[in-house]
């Protein structure tokens, strides 16, 4: 046994083998020793190889999925090895052989197809890096699927886009060429990726043979019926195709045949401007506090699968957004018929990943039952739209609906049972009256004594012998026994010799059997099987219907999603008053009331109050070709941050097809998105906080063209004053006139407000704040005008400082105001006494004798009359001046 575990894990050498014995999956070697450690479990050993015990582990085939999540999760990959001969056989080769094993699965994060291992609203993809040598650039595709759903989608990219391409389709897993991975000028690239990124033999990335490869895998001739694909994408589909040949074996998913998507179909957002949105997930990891789960009203898995991926692909189709936009539209209009659409949606299951857990031989009676569910909220929603003036996109996803395989709708209704078992070998999913034979053969199983009873009265009736019955034991089975005084009816005729076979001779009793009753034991001790073998013959046959209407059937769950999405952002808009932004060619950006999505609504969850929402003006003005750029200023905890990525979710909001948090907004499509806001350094690649900063505003400054959007925040403040703010002048001034796109640059350098009189489209805007007996008040305002001031040491005295601190940070920030240090260390040293010197320690002050209270307490209001309390009342102010 040992043997054939060393030879399976010599060719899965990068793969921790389940290697099936029994009802559990063992581990042995290291890979019980990792496997150990990862899941918590017990290491044991057993046996010995070249002198040494064995370590092993061992998990239940039954739990295999809770354990195979948490490998998974830890970045591991698992070979899952099984008996693929039944021990009876390989018992025939004699005692101690050992029964035949194959691996029939690779578990990687990219090729999850379990239902309890994915995230219902999560997508999980798996993507594959083509690279083509050639001239002075080397060309670059990505492909990437969804195995679960069966989504295949590439795009060419290049060098510089590589890395936003891929964050953007945010894969769980991405298989790379190892002479790629190896390359020393995308190292940075896929060390920025981890453990996400694999490297795999290049002959799986080989464009040559990638025709041929394509053309198997889909059983088709050729895939020039496919398009047109450059070699670049011919090498990543390859790989892409390849891997899941490798992974999973004998089974073929339903995946549809691959889609191209057009360069600059999407909006541009680099990493670090993902990450600092949050658009799918916090800073910190979490979904919590992100976009998506803000805006997320979905009702079905698909349609919330949808939505994050229209969020991180944005449109840059001025028409197609508009689309978008009326189908959310019409939903916001028609309130009743959306709840109607809502409620049938909650009805349908996950069709897409039912279906590819069907073909790839993993599903059960459920699945089935999932697309039964499907098919009839897509009958449901026909008839709910039957007389509706649908917009466009909604009408071509009605149409998709009514390509639904009507027939095998019906047939799954009259197959399937109303209570459907998880497991397929548990039996009793096929609905009783579908197969005659198997209602036979379950009647035989659950009411043999029924079915006894019967035969016995119908061969009463036959003979006229009252007594006779039809009893059953160990030796002879089932037989039909008649008292001796019987014996001429039963034996008395040839025509009785030969209809009742005589079996036994008792002292005052004979005992015969038929070929019917004969025929009956036979079918009563194999019913159940038989009944489980008919009801798995239904399962295969609905599956490879299923399988064989699977575009269908993609394109019906692809139409329900689209129904979802754009009804969940109707009822978003209405209970958010959000508004429809107008979305065109210019270069307008003009936002009016705007508000943060997110921290809107946590404010009101948390603090019960309302957001202040502020106008952002980027438009050209009359006679300019380019949009403006805003300086903004103002203090620390202002909302300058807020209002930054405001305007960017906005815009994204917008471009999705959504309605956006504002009173109104127009927005000319923007083709690339960068934003830098807040701080973070870069430890494990050698980069400082400042190094950070310095090379995503040199990707922004490098990449940004007039319709790009731009935000900055606190340029050039991780270094010297005087270092920072020529950084930051130089960015804006080169923002302001190579770039030449719409921007929002806040700073605290407010110098740098000079620049509104020398660059034409740049205007100052501060956040307001109020100075209320030296405490600051923040407005959270936009207004035009420049800060004169940060407010530093009010945020330091509100964020819990010690007092002493505060008072020497003013003492010293007095005296740098005044301008009569000059900046000098030395000076400041000479001029400002010592800490200790400045700050002492407030003896208590004796408590004063409280006169006012003990003359307010001889008062009693309901005894004095008017001119009495008026005395009093001037009494008390005269003891309050004292």
């Amino acid at each position: 046994m040992m043997e054939q575990f060393v030879e399976i894990k010599a060719a899965n050498p990068d793969c921790l083998l389940f290697y099936r014995m029994g009802d559990f999956y063992e581990l042995f070697f290291e890979d019980a020793e990792i496997a150990s450690r990862a899941l918590g479990i017990v290491l044991t050993k057993r046996g010995k190889h070249q002198g040494h015990d064995i370590p092993m582990c061992g998990v239940p085939v039954h739990a295999a999925d809770d354990y195979l999540q948490k490998l998974i999760g830890l970045g591991h990959r698992v070979a899952v090895c099984e008996q693929i001969e039944d021990p009876a056989e390989a018992k025939k080769r004699g005692s101690k052989s050992v029964v035949k094993r194959d691996v029939i699965r690779l578990v990687t994060p990219g090729t999850i197809t379990e239902d309890r291992l994915l995230a219902p609203s999560e997508s999980n993809f798996l993507m594959a890096l083509g690279r083509v040598k050639g001239g002075a650039e080397n060309s670059y595709a990505l492909a990437w699927i969804e195995l679960s759903t069966g989504v295949f989608r590439v795009a060419e990219t290049n060098a510089e886009a590589l890395a936003a391409d891929i964050f953007r389709v945010d894969p769980r897993e991405l298989i790379v060429a190892e002479p790629v991975f190896h390359d020393e000028e995308l190292k940075p690239l896929f060390d920025m990726i981890g453990r996400v990124a694999s490297p795999q033999p290049p002959s799986l990335f080989d464009s040559a043979s990638a025709p041929g490869r394509i053309a198997r895998f889909y059983g088709v001739a050729t895939p020039d019926s496919f398009g047109t694909f450059s070699r670049a994408e011919l090498s990543a589909i390859s790989g892409i195709v390849a891997y899941v040949e490798k992974t999973q074996k004998a089974e073929r998913p339903p995946l549809s045949r691959p889609e191209r998507e057009q360069a600059g179909s999407t909006l541009f957002i680099d990493p670090a401007t993902r990450a600092n949105l949050e658009l799918l997930r916090t800073m910190s990891g979490g979904r919590d506090g992100s976009l998506i789960k803000a805006v997320d009203r979905t009702v079905t898995g698909a349609g919330a699968r949808l939505l994050a991926d229209r969020l991180m692909s944005p449109l840059t189709d001025p028409k197609a957004i508009n689309a978008r936009l009326d189908s959310v539209a019409f939903f916001a209009s028609e309130t009743r018929l959306c709840g109607a659409l809502r409620a049938c949606l909650k009805e349908a299951a996950d069709m897409p990943r039912a279906l590819t857990r069907l073909a790839l031989n993993r599903g059960g009676p459920r699945d089935l039952g999932a697309l039964r569910s499907g098919f009839e909220a897509a009958l449901a929603l026909r008839t709910l739209f039957a007389d509706a003036e649908l917009p466009a996109e909604l009408k071509g996803a009605l149409d998709a609906i009514s390509a639904l395989p009507v027939r095998f709708a019906d047939h799954l209704g009259s197959a399937l049972a109303d209570e459907l078992p998880l497991l397929r070998r548990d039996g009793g999913f096929v609905r009783a009256g579908y197969n005659a034979e198997l209602d036979e053969m379950r009647a035989l199983r659950d009411e043999a004594r029924k079915v006894i009873a019967a035969m016995e009265r119908e061969l009463i009736d036959e003979t006229g012998i009252r007594s006779l019955k039809i009893r059953h034991n160990n030796v002879l089975g089932y037989y039909i026994e008649v008292t001796a005084n019987h014996q001429a009816l039963m034996m008395g005729s040839d025509a009785a010799k030969a209809r009742f076979i005589h079996r036994q001779t008792m002292a005052n009793a004979m005992r015969f059997t038929t070929t019917e009753l004969a025929e009956m034991e036979t079918k009563i001790a194999n019913a159940a099987d038989r009944a489980l073998a008919i009801e798995l013959g239904v399962f295969d046959a609905l599956t490879t219907e299923a399988v064989g209407h699977a575009d269908a059937i993609r394109a019906g769950a692809t139409a329900l999603a689209v129904l979802d999405v754009s009804a969940a952002l109707a009822v978003l808009a209405s209970a958010e008053a959000w508004r429809r932004p107008v979305v065109d060619d210019s270069l307008a950006f003009e936002i009016s009331g705007g508000r943060h999505p997110v921290v809107e609504q946590a404010l009101r969850r948390t603090a019960g109050a309302p957001f202040v929402a502020n106008d952002c003006d980027l438009s050209p003005e009359q006679g300019d070709r380019h949009g403006a750029t805003w300086l903004l200023t103002g203090p620390n905890m202002g909302g300058k941050s807020t209002f930054l990525r405001q305007n960017a979710l906005i815009a994204i909001l917008a471009q999705t097809g959504s309605f956006v948090p504002a009173k109104s907004a127009r927005i000319g499509v923007v083709d690339r998105l960068f934003s830098r806001v807040g701080a973070s350094d870069d430890l494990a690649r050698g980069r400082s906080t400042f190094m950070v900063e310095m090379v995503e505003t040199a990707a922004i400054l490098n990449q940004a063209g007039e319709r790009a959007l731009v935000i900055l925040d606190e340029i050039g403040r991780g270094t010297a004053t005087f270092d920072g703010l020529s950084i930051a002048w130089a960015a804006v001034e080169y923002l302001h006139e190579k770039n030449c796109c719409r921007a929002i640059f806040a700073t605290h350098f407010h110098e740098m407000t000079a620049l509104a009189g020398k660059l034409e489209r740049l205007h100052n805007v501060t956040m307001r704040v109020k100075e209320w007996e030296g405490d600051v008040v923040f407005l959270h305002e936009v207004a035009k005008g420049a800060a004169d001031r940060s407010y530093g040491v009010q945020v330091a005295r509100l964020a819990g400082l010690p007092a002493a601190v505060v008072e020497r940070a003013r003492a010293v920030l007095h005296q740098l105001e005044a301008g009569e240090t000059s900046g000098k260390a030395d000076r400041l040293v000479d001029d400002l006494p010592l800490f200790s010197a400045v700050v002492k320690r407030e003896e208590p002050k004796p408590a004063k004798p409280d006169t006012l209270g003990a003359a307010l307490s001889t008062i009693n209001p309901d005894e004095l009359t008017p001119r009495e309390a008026l005395e009093a009342l001037y009494r008390l102010k005269e003891m309050a001046g004292k």
